[in-house]
């Protein structure tokens, strides 16, 4: 079975084509520069070729990549025809979506709404799905969201401080992000453990970084908010903050809401902190050199993850395992030791010669640790592929 997985920007659209079933990526690749002029980066194993193609529109950038797909050279398939179905990463699913879904009219309808929750990438990933319907007519279309993971926290952790009114005439609630790569973490912990009865957070740590409180299978608490910018700071995004920050910086210096909300989401973080880099390799670099702010900024960064990881094994009344995950949780292992030496209380011990991977699947606790501590490298492309798979599957039944 062939799964063309589609993650679309404002002006950008990412694909893969994957068996869903074995996890083999036969082609994937970059559409940027749309409406400006075009480019199709497109890599079939190691090989790479790089296309200026004219895209005024997403339609004309999904075309260029079914012909690239299907061309006798470059091409892995030779007719559309191959593609069973297409999945489609969608940012924000509101209140309307705790799994993925076929796609519609009344689902399209229902991404529509939730454009309010994500602004910038709901109308985005609309657009893919518009040019691929344009395009593949045919073709079964699958939408994977990115919150609904998260949709099985109960309302002590969903629900804010605020009056009800907000929640119930706005939607206003903690939904959760990187939803794909917790459930995907979850599965395969599950399977490690050899039963989905456990406790665990999974720490999705990169530039962009969110943690999960999971038992069972399901998320009971997650760390980002109504937005991407809540929870651990992370390397342009500030985490959280006390609210009056926002009036204080937009008061004193004259900032809109907008404008000090573009600060804390793309100039904050690690790179606020230190002055030098979202870059944890940078912040390492920098660290070893004597740079106290690069220091700092791991510092506080390790901080905040191992008190978040506290707060979980609070909220689940024990902790079983805990998963490092994305690009700083499968690549630092200085990362996971700093986070997982204030863990002692928990019996959590770390072996040092395990924990020296990158990259690669590995438990990295020692044998006498009350907590299993493990790298797993996640695959979200996999987890859209396999939802996909199973929907279509089933509505073929």
């Amino acid at each position: 079975m062939n799964i063309l997985i589609i993650n679309a920007g404002s002006s950008s659209l990412k694909y893969q084509l994957m068996d869903p079933d074995t996890g083999v990526v036969s082609a994937k690749g970059l559409c940027e520069r749309i409406y400006i002029d075009g480019r199709l980066t497109h890599k079939v194993g190691d090989k790479k070729v790089v296309k200026d193609i004219p895209m005024p529109t997403h339609s004309e950038a999904i075309q260029a990549v079914l012909e690239i797909l299907v061309d006798p050279v470059e091409g892995v398939i030779k007719s559309t025809d191959e593609i069973d179905a297409v999945g489609h990463r969608v940012l924000h699913g509101g209140m309307k979506f705790s799994d993925s879904c076929i796609i519609d009219d009344a689902c399209i309808k229902a991404i529509e709404d939730c454009i309010p929750l994500g602004p910038l990438h709901n109308p985005a990933n609309l657009m893919g799905i518009r040019a691929c319907q344009a395009v593949m007519p045919n073709t079964p279309q699958v939408a994977v969201f990115d919150t609904a993971f998260h949709m099985t926290m109960p309302p002590k952790a969903y629900r804010y401080a605020i009056p009800t009114e907000y929640y119930e005439n706005d939607d206003i609630r903690r939904y959760g992000f990187h939803g794909t790569s917790h459930k995907y973490i979850a599965r395969r912990a599950a399977e490690l453990m050899g039963t989905k009865n456990f406790k665990m957070v999974n720490c999705h740590l990169g530039n962009g970084s969110s943690m999960s409180a999971i038992k069972d299978g399901k998320c009971m608490d997650t760390t980002m908010g109504l937005s991407p910018l809540a929870g651990v700071p992370m390397g342009t995004r500030s985490g959280d903050i006390d609210p009056c920050v926002v009036q204080f910086i937009c008061n004193k210096y004259g900032m809109s809401v907008d404008d000090c909300l573009t600060m804390l989401n793309k100039k904050s973080g690690m790179l606020g902190i230190s002055g030098v880099s979202s870059d944890f390799r940078d912040l390492e670099a920098g660290a070893n050199e004597g740079n106290e702010n690069c220091q700092l900024a791991l510092d506080k960064f390790c901080y905040e993850v191992a008190k978040f990881i506290g707060a979980y094994a609070a909220a689940l009344n024990g902790l079983d395992m805990i998963t490092f995950t994305a690009g700083v949780g499968e690549n630092g292992p200085s990362t996971r030791q700093a986070i997982c030496d204030y863990l002692g209380f928990m019996g959590v011990k770390i072996d040092p010669e395990k924990n020296n991977v990158r990259g690669k699947e590995a438990l990295i606790s020692t044998p006498d640790s009350k907590v299993q501590v493990w790298v797993i490298p996640t695959n979200e492309e996999l987890m859209i592929a396999q939802d996909t798979a199973e929907l279509v599957k089933a509505a073929r039944k």
